[in-house]
């Protein structure tokens, strides 16, 4: 036997029990056949084998997302400016301004998720005020998580909001005194006016949708992410919006496994969808890059809890046991896993409820059935699902909501949202996602630094010591852990002879940094089913080059995705104005030294070139 590809001289993290630790892999046909020490591996390399030193670098399987919305996502991601990381709201604003200046009518500048005001210096959202200002004539819609959303006065004038216009079900247009929106929607009891007013924008012509996911992918893919379990999500209709990752998959242009559930779109004919979908595809149809998994995470209109913590918990309708039910004994009947998105115990004792009734007539029997979010389930219901087989995804939207969560129902409660800990000591299948790309940000490595620091992107300390986790066991959730949630445990997930050849070289090593330091972790090398899908820093020339994005005004060519600073060389420089400056030439050390957001290179007067304006 000989390889194709061997990786060499790297410190491997195999989440392998029995072999915990190499230093080499080869691969052949996609998958691993070889796993340990470089002399042993080399046996299998001859003249055509290539051959990567990965000088030390810590080694990890690929990541696996077991909940998020790649394939929305990827339609819209070449629209979005993302705000994700952003240090200051000063930063953001001025993104903002430049990015309204580079956008053509009638175009909107979009921020759509994964930030939160906690991350900014200043704690705190933009004003509507703030937003007219740097936008004065493109529109600008601002989603703030599944809460609220920010429309400038050019927005409302595209969307059509005038003083006339009413109360959507669900929604809140928030008005002056005169009775004229000021731009605030507000999601009351669900997000349905978010969505919506969403999907007024203009969209991308096809082929730009094509180079737009093909751009959300190698972005995952920068950051070691090499499987996603696909979520659906709102007006995300099948088999019409999945036309593009069609092509991929059928064009072999796919860089990261996709497993896809369907989401009802129909409120009231929840059914008729589902009945019409199993008679189209069936559960792993597909390859191993691109896999039907089942319903969900919408089942039923009337079973969906939204987790908008600055408003009270939402009562589901009375009639949602019998619409439940209905969709749930056809997908049982019909074999399809099933997932469910559930955030408050009480919604979840009621979910559990239809299921064991449905399981006394027509047994689980082993069909993967999962609830997402889970944030606040108890231990009795914890043990319900184990005891019918299902499973949990979890998500980092904590890290996001932590402040507002603490706020409303305290600090010790929070303790325990999710209780991680419990699922898995209950022995139930626990798997890690973000749930992006509308709530929290699709970087694995916020919610790994999450998970093992239990501290928000704002700093708040969410958990105890009892309710972290081990670097090692964080791991395994965004690996072996979301495998199951796809029925692909035992095929990836490990660096183990006869899985999927799914990995990531890092940038710095995740089981000895620094906790802060996690969220600054990048792949320097992705390899998806043996073929390097990412090479950067000494590993740039192993891999694809990278896509020019498509419009030419995209957010993506100014801001490529979550934010990192970009002018670390400029710290170093002598204490005087960096850049063309020539009006002083006093020191600047005090400035540069300082916590607040002027000391930055990249932020506040710093991202001008200039920090003098700090005395």
């Amino acid at each position: 036997m000989s390889a194709e590809l061997i990786l060499y001289n790297g410190h491997f993290h195999t989440l392998d029990k029995q072999h915990p630790i190499a230093s080499a892999v080869a691969i052949e046909d996609g998958k691993f056949v070889a796993v340990g020490e470089t002399e042993e591996v080399m046996r299998l390399r001859d003249s055509a084998t290539k051959l990567v030193d990965l000088a030390g670098h810590t080694v990890i399987p690929g990541l696996n997302d077991s909940h998020m919305h790649l394939i929305r996502g990827g339609l819209n991601y070449n629209l979005e400016l993302r705000w994700e990381g952003v240090p200051s709201l000063a930063d953001a604003l001025m993104m903002l301004k430049e990015q309204a200046l580079r956008t053509p009518s009638p175009q909107w500048v979009r921020v759509v998720g994964g930030w939160t005001e906690f991350q900014f210096a200043e704690k705190r959202m933009p004003t509507l005020e703030e937003i007219n200002a740097a936008a004065p004539d493109t529109p600008v819609f601002i989603l703030h998580l599944y809460d609220r959303a920010l429309l400038n006065r050019a927005a409302l004038r595209a969307v059509g909001y005038t003083k006339d216009t009413p109360n959507p079900p669900g929604g809140e247009i928030q008005r002056d005194k005169h009775g004229n929106p000021t731009g605030m929607l507000v999601a009351k009891p669900n997000a349905m006016i978010l969505y919506s007013t969403l999907a007024k924008g203009p969209t991308l012509p096809l082929e730009q949708q094509i180079n737009s996911t093909r751009q959300f992918m190698r972005e995952l893919n920068r950051l070691g992410v090499t499987s996603v379990i696909d979520a659906g999500g709102g007006f995300q209709n099948y088999p019409e919006d999945y036309q593009i990752v069609d092509q991929l998959a059928k064009e072999n242009q796919l860089t990261v496994r996709i497993a896809y559930n369907l989401f009802t779109q129909r409120k009231g004919q929840e059914l008729d969808d589902f009945q019409k979908w199993t008679d189209m595809v069936t559960p792993g149809q597909g390859d191993d890059y691109y896999r039907h998994n089942g319903a969900g995470e919408m089942l039923v209109f009337s079973a969906a809890d939204f987790e908008d913590f600055l408003e009270p918990r939402p009562e589901l309708a009375a009639g949602m046991e019998d619409e439940l039910e209905k969709v749930v004994r056809h997908l049982v009947a019909n074999r399809w896993p099933f997932r469910l998105h559930a955030t408050y115990d009480e919604s979840i004792s009621r979910m559990l409820d239809v299921f064991e009734k449905v399981n006394r007539d027509i047994p689980f029997a082993g069909l993967h059935w999962m609830f997402d979010h889970a944030e606040t389930i108890s231990q009795r219901n914890i043990d319900r699902v184990s005891a019918l087989g299902g499973g949990i995804a979890i998500q980092h939207r904590m890290a996001f909501q932590g402040e507002y969560f603490a706020e409303r129902y305290g600090r010790e409660a929070a303790k325990n949202t999710p209780p991680i800990n419990r699922m898995l000591a209950s022995g139930v299948p626990v798997g890690a996602g973000t749930d992006a790309t509308r709530v929290a940000s699709y970087n694995p490595w916020t919610a790994l630094y999450w998970l093992v620091s239990g501290r928000t992107v704002g700093g708040m300390t969410l958990y105890d010591q009892a309710g972290v986790l081990p670097r090692e066991t964080a791991l395994e959730l965004w690996t072996a852990g979301s495998a199951w949630f796809s029925n692909e445990q035992g095929k990836k997930g490990r660096i183990k002879v006869g899985q999927l050849a799914d990995l990531a070289a890092l940038s710095s090593d995740f089981f000895s940094v620094d906790e802060d330091s996690i969220k600054s972790i990048e792949s320097v090398l992705t390899v998806v089913g043996g073929k390097i899908v990412y090479g950067a820093s000494m590993f740039a020339t192993f891999g694809p080059p990278s896509l020019p994005v498509l419009p030419d005004w995209s957010p993506v060519r100014t801001v490529p995705g979550h934010w990192k600073p970009v002018l670390q060389k400029q710290t170093s420089l002598p204490h005087q104005c960096a850049g063309a400056c020539g009006v002083h030439a006093h020191a600047h050390d005090v400035a540069r030294r300082s916590s607040v957001p002027v000391s930055s290179n990249t932020g506040f007067w710093g991202v001008l070139g200039c920090s003098c304006f700090a005395f």
